[in-house]
Order: structure tokens, then C-alpha cells, then sequence
């Protein structure tokens, strides 16, 4: 039921609202009161309007004896005021009907739109260089923090409305902007591993670190919410005996850095220059050793047919020494000895013949037999045993293998260039190795006794 409908017996009605251009926080008077008589200024008449423009909050904090209870009205609103559209003016009964007032009430305007901002300033405080925690340099901080009401609710528990002090109010907000900002000036250089005389360029690093401080803070403890704080100016006083001296020893730093930097520079520069000689060393010498090799080529085709004549003795002797080791067991075998010097003649023969066909540039059926001479240095094969392969082993290796019966001609081998395992027998330089020695046959009739 609404109780403003009765006949206001030419009483007349209020409309609340408020005119102020420029406030945070504001308390409506009735026309005609005087602040301090509690009960006619807080009076409400019958039929009075409430106006409240957007952007701000209309509070009606009524006392009653079980507590203060309030009413809370946003903007845009403009009627009449009823117990349709305030819940707690609704609940509330024994009002006193005389003098035209069914209830006493306080109205508060509380501006939610208005950004308010203060600036603030921080004296001069010592600053310590962590590397020279005995040089404090005084340094100074001005700026400007900027912040609204978003959360009335809040901002209402935690300030008295009928005591507010906008004045009051800034200057809590702007000292506890003053401590975070002093608090990380003075951690700046050990977090940021600077110098006191480079703390003056950090003035995005002291915004972004004390904005995010002070926003918890603010709404914590204030209940408003920092919409920006802007740091415009760290200073240093530079005429104090603190940033002389931290001047003076770090210029010594600097030049004793840059001393070390140098030096690290010129030994850099002497490490490569010994590399790069020694780079040199190793090139003539491969060079000296090719141009030696070339020579000693020359003078091998200029002294052919000794050169061949070498070559052919030397193979013999190797011939007849494997032979004659197969065939006696490792002790002197005459026979097998002959047998020897008579293959290793004719390979030997075959090489010159080869060498020959290749400096005279026509290819000779030579170059197959010694092809297929090989020598221990040559020879690197693995041999499979079961799934195991083993080795690499050389020429004489193998053929120590072949004589003990654990290596034969079905036996897989393989090496680096190969495509896969193959047999022994099948490759050419493996070959010698299982040539058998014949038999020597009964000449006995055919050969002439010696003579005595």
C-alpha cells in the first residue's frame, strides 16, 4: 500500500535531488532546515519526489532500533517516492504520522561517474646501489593516480557517510600511494640489476609495479578502484655527496669493464691468428708432401725398367714366402719355396706389364692379376659367424682363418662400399686366398741323376 497518497494539508512536498557540480560524496537537506537539528533535517514529506541522474546512487539510511538500515537507488530515477520501489521503507512500521512526516531518513548522494584524480609526491629518500650498499643517493617521485567508486557497497562499509571527508579521504589514498611507490624505488636497482643513476629511465618499471599494488590496496582498504597512476618524474639529487661518490665508483667500473672487455677482445684476436697460422703450417705441409709424392712419381717413370725390376723381385720374395709357408707348415719347404718364387715371378711380371700398359695409356689384362694382389694393408673385411658378424680382419688374418678351417670360400663377408654380405669366393681380391696347391707328381724317371 503506498502511504504518500493522503492529502498533504498544504503541506508541501520535496523533491530530492542534487544540484552540486562537482562532488563525491553529498547529504540532502529539506528546504528550510538548519544542519544539526537531527530530527527536522532528515524529515520526509508526504508526496515527495526523488530525482537521481545517471551515473549516480541515491542512499537512504534510515535508524531504527534493530540497526541502520538503507535503501539504495540508482540513476536514472525520477518519482515519486513509494513503498513500491524502496524495500526497507516498506518494512518499516509505528511511524509517527504528526507534523506531516511519516518517517525520518538520511539521503546521501554518491557520485559514481566522477573520476577523481590526485596528485602525489614523495620527498627525497636514500636509494642503495646493491653493489655499494653504503652509498644511499637521495631520490624523489612525483605523479598523479586517478580513481573512481565502483563498488558503493563496499565504499559504504568502509566509510561513514555522514562524516566523510573528500579532503581527508585523498590525502589516506595519496600516503598510501606514497609508501608502495617509495617501497619499489628502493628495490628497483637490485630487481632490476641497475645502477641508482639509471633509476631514472625506469619510469614504465615503477608505473606497472605500483599499479598493481595499489589496486588490491585501494579497493581493500578504500573501496575505490584505481583507474590509473601515472609516474611522471623520477629525480635524483644529483649536487648530494651520495651520487658523487656512487658516480666516482662506478665510473672506475666502467672503465675497468671496458679494460677487460678489451683485453678479452685482443686475446680473442691472438687465439684466432694462431689458429690461422697453424691452418697455414698444415697447408703448405700437405702441399710439400704432394709436390714430394709428384716428384718421387716422376722419377719412378724416369728410372721405369729399375722400378719394374724392383717391383717384380719384390713380389716374388712375398710369393714365395706364402707358399712356402702353406706348404711346409712355417718351416723351410724347398719345394713350396720354388713353387713360390715361381708364381710371385709371373705376378710380378704381371704388374710391370699392367704398370706399363697404364703409362703407355693402353689397358692390358695385367691390371686384373695385380688387381687382385693383396696385401695386408688392403684387406679389411667383417666375416659372419652365425648371426654375429666380427672384425674387420686383414689379409693375413684371414688367411690364418682359412688354415685353422674356420673361414672358407661359403663364408660371408663384407666391408665399407659393399651393398651386402657376399661369399668369399666371390670377390676378386679375396681370391688368392683359396687357390689350392697342387700336388707335386712322381718325376722321379724325368729327372737326371747328378753326376758324381
Amino acid at each position: 500500500m503506498a502511504i504518500f497518497n493522503r492529502s498533504t494539508g498544504g503541506v508541501f512536498a520535496d523533491v530530492i535531488r542534487c544540484d552540486e557540480s562537482s562532488y563525491l560524496i553529498w547529504k540532502w537537506h529539506p528546504k528550510g532546515t538548519q544542519p544539526g537539528n537531527n530530527n527536522r533535517e532528515n524529515s520526509i514529506r508526504y508526496g515527495s519526489s526523488l530525482r537521481v541522474k545517471d551515473g549516480e546512487l541515491a542512499v537512504f539510511v534510515y535508524n531504527q532500533k534493530n540497526g541502520i538500515l538503507q535503501d539504495f537507488i540508482e540513476g536514472p530515477y525520477d518519482y515519486q517516492i513509494t513503498t513500491e520501489n524502496f524495500p526497507v521503507l516498506a518494512s518499516i512500521i509505528g511511524w509517527a504520522y504528526q507534523g506531516g512526516s511519516p518517517f525520518q531518513a538520511e539521503v546521501y548522494f554518491i557520485n559514481m561517474a566522477r573520476v577523481i584524480q590526485i596528485p602525489f609526491g614523495v620527498p627525497y629518500f636514500d636509494v642503495y646501489d646493491p653493489r655499494f650498499t653504503d652509498i644511499g643517493v637521495p631520490t624523489a617521485v612525483r605523479g598523479r593516480i586517478t580513481f573512481k567508486i565502483s563498488d558503493y557497497m563496499e565504499f559504504i562499509k568502509l566509510h561513514r557517510l555522514a562524516t566523510f571527508d573528500l579532503q581527508q579521504f585523498q590525502v589516506q589514498i595519496r600516503d598510501a600511494v606514497a609508501m608502495y611507490v617509495k617501497q619499489v624505488v628502493a628495490n628497483l636497482p637490485k630487481q632490476q640489476s641497475i645502477s641508482v643513476l639509471q633509476i631514472e629511465q625506469q619510469i614504465d618499471v615503477v608505473h606497472e609495479k605500483v599499479e598493481k599494488a595499489l589496486q588490491e590496496r585501494c579497493a581493500r582498504d578504500f573501496g575505490v578502484e584505481i583507474r590509473a597512476i601515472d609516474v611522471s618524474a623520477i629525480e635524483i639529487q644529483k649536487e648530494s655527496d651520495g651520487y658523487r661518490r656512487l658516480q666516482a665508483v662506478t665510473s672506475d667500473l666502467v672503465i675497468q669493464t671496458e679494460r677487460a672487455k678489451a683485453e678479452t677482445q685482443i686475446k680473442n684476436l691472438q687465439d684466432r691468428q694462431r689458429i690461422d697460422i697453424a691452418d697455414e703450417e698444415d697447408r703448405l705441409r700437405i702441399q710439400r708432401e704432394e709436390a714430394q709424392y709428384a716428384k718421387r712419381k716422376q722419377t719412378q717413370q724416369a728410372n721405369f725398367a729399375a722400378y719394374q725390376l724392383e717391383q717384380q723381385a719384390a713380389v716374388g720374395v712375398a710369393g714365395a714366402e706364402a707358399l712356402g709357408k702353406q706348404s711346409g707348415g712355417g718351416d723351410f719347404n724347398p719345394a713350396g719355396m720354388v713353387a713360390g718364387m715361381s708364381i710371385g715371378a709371373s705376378v710380378g711380371q704381371s704388374i710391370a706389364g699392367t704398370v706399363n700398359s697404364m703409362m703407355g695409356g693402353t689397358p692390358s689384362t695385367g691390371a686384373f692379376i695385380g688387381a687382385m694382389i693383396p696385401t695386408a694393408t688392403d684387406i679389411s673385411y667383417y666375416v659372419a659367424f652365425g648371426k654375429q658378424p666380427k672384425g674387420p680382419f686383414d689379409y693375413s688374418m684371414l688367411e690364418k682363418m682359412k688354415m685353422q678351417g674356420s673361414f672358407n670360400e661359403n663364408s660371408l663377408v663384407w666391408k665399407k662400399g659393399m651393398a651386402g654380405w657376399v661369399k668369399a669366393g666371390t670377390v676378386r681380391e679375396l681370391e688368392l686366398l683359396f687357390i689350392e696347391i697342387p700336388e707335386i707328381p712322381d718325376l722321379e724317371d724325368s729327372i737326371p741323376e747328378i753326376p758324381e
